[in-house]
């Protein structure tokens, strides 16, 4: 909407008389709309976008009206359209991303049109914080020595992403060593709110990595989206959702001392998982939500996606205002988000009754007590003493009820690590391994770095643990990758760097680590071991993903835990031990220590942060936020605004411009390429972490003159398809279910399936190329929550390049259902009951889904032919899951990018002619 005369506009002032406009909620009454005082605030903010983007094109009055007059309980029919102030993105993401905007401005010069109409029109921030790999851990040297190694693997993404800063006005890049995106936008990039062309709005983003939910924490809408996603909204599209359900969290009572933030958050998650809000908006609310400080609050919204919700809100009160002078922001500001949210009715925690939610559910925060989640996903809660007996039960199950088959006595031996140089006595002379033995320990970034509270806690528990005369165990790799500079800072001060050091804790490095999988190898002879035994080993991290093989793929099962819990569990060296009953270690005396000996109080903690955090530290440390370090520096890059595209196994133009139309061809004698069950996640189909020597990734990179040192990561080559789209599906504890069953009933790992018609087993990728050979269309065949995990693009660019028409699952991961759709992947869910196992499907099969060819519409029915091997056939009803209209025409584009993209060259055409 214009600004000239508008109703919706009024104004407020500063005490030094400075007048601020925007645009109003209260107004809406004024012209005839619903008061809007007992909506959602997420709903509310939803609103203030539109009401203020409403230009009749993208953003209709229709759409004002729609979300003034939401109801609770509607029918989810009408979308509405959200615009982002800007855009954060993570290097994994970030880079295809450039690497997209790049194609895009060839591809505009190719046809005579002026690159530089290919241009954000928004900020956008690109953090460098998932190429960090903690290789050299547990001593003092190892942030130089990491940081050292990523430049120098990755100088050709790094050269390119400098190339982006100077080709782009609006896109700057936070150079390695920093931190994490998610740290940053928290404690530097957020503002609150922002005024631009003389209109005051609040902060609102959308990120590439699903945790940006993390913001919400102190009042600030914003969730992940796909790279794909994030570049519609990039170049000047709104984000369309269906008019949302908002289910009210009310939060009662208060946490007991003793229970951190990271207890919370665990019991928060299988608590919500439980309810079913995936897809939905989450808003919290109540005199216990109230009670949080803003990191504890940051740390429940960072895992949003790990209960399925599209974000987890908290109001702007004074503990967020309290948040924003403690990390340096200017008294000016911190005053403006006040009074801005208090000029629109924003401001404050909620009480019972006050909003009219789509559904309410309480949950006390009395009952939570210490909580470990695993082995395999973040929901799996465990109480703290229920963890040991839990754990030896899964080991003892057999693979079919998703157990490890362990007998009793192969979980009582144990086995003697193999010292590779005997001449020279290591810290693994003398030590054996066993099943349930922790081999990673990691303090690491985003969830709980964010907060001082959980790190000075464990650096006191370290320090105490020091005084008994306790160690961790040698065969333990231990890491702290904080989430900031500031972290390092606040430890020092509070004289706990030197306690968490002496245990292994030493900073390795800034950025994000274990919690991605880039912690390394492990010593060559505990691979060995467990390779060679077939030991179920583990990692426990202050992270919020677990899911099999990311940390590290020997490494079968994965625990979430509090930074004091890490440490704790580093000194015992095993899952296998109830912390809440049994001793971890025997002091200088012999006698028993207990976790409860070394747990620091409440009291201890607060002194330590009130002496240790202050705005000081965030104000200096951020000052110098885009400055690299001088191997940063040193790296050349090519200027201009195209890019050259030089030979390189990082960096290639992607072909996605290429062939939109192929969306839609028709679907006939389609193959199934794999069939899943449930929980696969964006980590199963696109996996992030070290490139296996074996992999038809590694053989192409072999392939180009690269020896398997220089392989990196596959989060690393993110910008080369040819990398990422041999590394779709390539985890090696992904199981399809197409592959016949091992002798003990478990499934065979791996990315492997059965070519057909003749039922050869082959790679999943060699499969994929012979049925394009055979100019055959591919689907794929899942479970429940596909998808479900980081909101990784290449997930779904990578499933498209295989030659992949459409995905059949119950049911979908909001990221990675949008993901599909952008790439021009049809997603399908089943309807009536019907599953893989009820149609009685194996891979044999021929499919034919007639109608594509015509577009779809959302929500629109088609039928999936079935032919078997028998010469029968059934039909099967599917729903497609384009949500909205929008999502149609993307997928009828053949996907977002050529989409926009055909929009952009449009107008810039349009604008040479008349000119």
């Amino acid at each position: 909407m214009t600004t000239e005369a508008n109703p919706y506009l009024r104004s407020f002032v500063e005490l030094d008389g400075t007048r601020h406009q925007y645009f109003s909620l209260a107004a809406l009454a004024a012209q005839g709309l619903p008061a809007v005082t007992r909506l959602p605030v997420v709903i509310r903010l939803l609103l203030e976008s539109a009401l203020r983007n409403c230009d009749g094109n993208k953003v209709l009055i229709s759409h004002v009206e729609a979300l003034a007059r939401w109801q609770p309980r509607a029918v989810r029919e009408g979308e509405v359209p959200f615009v982002v102030g800007r855009v954060l993105l993570q290097d994994f993401t970030g880079v295809p991303l450039l690497t997209d905007l790049a194609a895009m401005r060839s591809e505009a010069l190719r046809r005579g049109a002026d690159p530089r109409s290919i241009e954000p029109l928004i900020p956008v921030h690109l953090v460098i914080d998932h190429s960090v790999q903690t290789v050299f851990s547990g001593k003092d040297g190892s942030v130089e020595k990491n940081q050292q190694m990523e430049v120098q693997q990755n100088h050709e993404r790094y050269a390119f992403l400098k190339w982006g800063t100077q080709a782009f006005e609006t896109f700057k890049v936070v150079p390695p060593g920093k931190g994490i995106c998610h740290q940053i936008n928290l404690e530097y990039l957020a503002q609150g709110v922002v005024e631009r062309n003389g209109v005051m709005f609040p902060d609102t983003l959308v990120g590439t990595d699903s945790h940006t939910t993390m913001i919400n924490g102190i009042g600030v809408l914003g969730w992940g989206v796909g790279g794909i996603e994030a570049e519609a909204a990039m170049l000047g599209q709104p984000l369309y959702l269906l008019l949302p359900d908002v289910v009210g969290v009310c939060l009662c009572g208060s946490l007991r001392p003793g229970i951190t933030a990271t207890d919370a958050v665990l019991h928060i998650t299988r608590f919500l998982r439980s309810v079913g809000v995936v897809g939905k908006l989450v808003e919290f609310f109540g005199e216990g939500a109230a009670s949080l400080s803003a990191t504890d609050r940051a740390t429940i919204s960072n895992m949003a996606p790990e209960y399925g919700a599209t974000c987890a809100y908290f109001p702007v009160d004074e503990n967020t205002l309290a948040y924003y002078r403690q990390t340096g922001r200017s008294e000016r500001q911190v005053e403006l988000i006040g009074q801005y949210h208090r000029e629109q009715g924003l401001f404050g925690s909620p009480t019972p009754g006050s909003i009219d939610y789509s559904q309410t559910v309480s949950l006390d925060l009395d009952i939570i007590r210490p909580s470990v989640s695993g082995p395999k996903r973040p929901q799996d809660m465990l109480a703290l003493e229920e963890v040991a007996d839990s754990f030896r039960s899964l080991l003892q199950k057999d693979g079919a009820e998703g157990g490890y088959g362990k007998t009793v006595t192969q979980l009582a031996g144990r086995h003697l690590l193999a010292n590779s140089s005997p001449q020279v006595p290591s810290r693994l002379t003398g030590v054996s391994i066993s099943d349930g033995d922790l081999m990673v320990a990691a303090i690491t970034s985003c969830t709980n770095t964010s907060n001082p509270q959980l790190l000075i806690a464990a650096g006191l528990l370290a320090r105490n643990a020091l005084a008994k005369g306790l160690s961790s165990k040698p065969w333990v790799k231990t890491l702290f990758t904080p989430g900031s500079r500031v972290v390092a800072e606040y430890i020092v001060q509070a004289g706990l760097d030197q306690p968490l050091a002496d245990l292994g804790f030493a900073i390795t490095a800034y950025g994000c680590g274990a919690c991605v999988g880039n912690i390394g190898g492990l010593d060559p002879a505990i691979e060995t071991a467990i390779t060679s035994q077939d030991l179920v080993c583990c990692a426990v991290l202050s992270g919020n993903r677990n899911f099999e093989a990311r940390i590290h793929p020997t490494l079968r099962a994965s625990f979430l835990a509090s930074p004091p819990l890490v440490v704790a569990y580093a000194l015992c060296g095993t899952l296998l031990i109830d912390l809440a009953s049994e001793p971890l270690g025997h002091d200088f005396s012999g006698m028993p220590v207990y976790l409860a000996d070394l747990w620091p109080s409440e009291k201890d903690i607060q002194a330590l942060v009130d002496q240790a955090v202050n705005p000081t530290s965030y104000g200096r440390l951020y000052a110098d936020l885009f400055q690299g370090s001088p191997q940063w520096n040193a790296i050349e890059s090519t200027n201009g605004p195209v890019h050259d595209w030089p030979p390189s196994t990082y960096i290639a133009q992607p072909p996605f411009l290429n062939e939109p139309e192929a969306a839609l061809r028709p679907i006939r004698d389609a193959r199934a390429l794999a069939i899943f069950g449930d929980s696969v996640t964006t980590d199963h189909i696109s996996p992030a972490g070290a490139i296996r020597p074996d992999s038809p990734a590694a053989q192409w990179l072999t392939g180009q003159g690269l020896a398997p040192i220089d392989f990196n990561t596959y989060g690393a080559r993110r910008g080369h398809f040819e990398v990422m789209m041999r590394g779709t599906f390539a985890n090696v504890r992904i199981k399809n279910l197409m592959l016949p069953r091992l002798p003990d009933g478990r499934f065979e790992e791996g990315a492997f399936t059965l070519h057909q018609p003749d039922r050869q087993r082959m790679g999943l990728f060699e499969a994929s190329s012979a049925y394009r050979e055979e100019r055959l269309p591919l689907l794929i065949f899942a479970g429940e929550e596909y998808g479900t995990g980081s909101s990784r693009d290449w997930a779904a660019k990578g499933t498209r390049l295989l030659g992949v028409r459409a995905v059949i699952a119950r049911s979908y991961e909001r990221i990675h259902r949008s993901n599909l759709i952008g790439m021009g992947v049809l997603p399908l869910q089943f309807m009536a009951g019907d599953n893989v196992q009820s149609l009685y499907l194996d891979g044999s099969e021929r499919f034919d889904l007639p109608g594509v060819e015509q577009g779809v519409e959302p929500g629109q029915v088609l039928t999936l032919t079935i032919h078997r091997t028998d010469g029968s056939s059934i039909d099967v009803s599917l729903q497609a899951r384009l949500d909205n209209r929008m999502e149609a025409a993307y997928f009828r584009a053949g996907g977002i990018l050529p989409f926009v993209f055909d929009q952009l060259l449009h107008k810039a055409i349009s604008t040479k002619s008349s000119a």
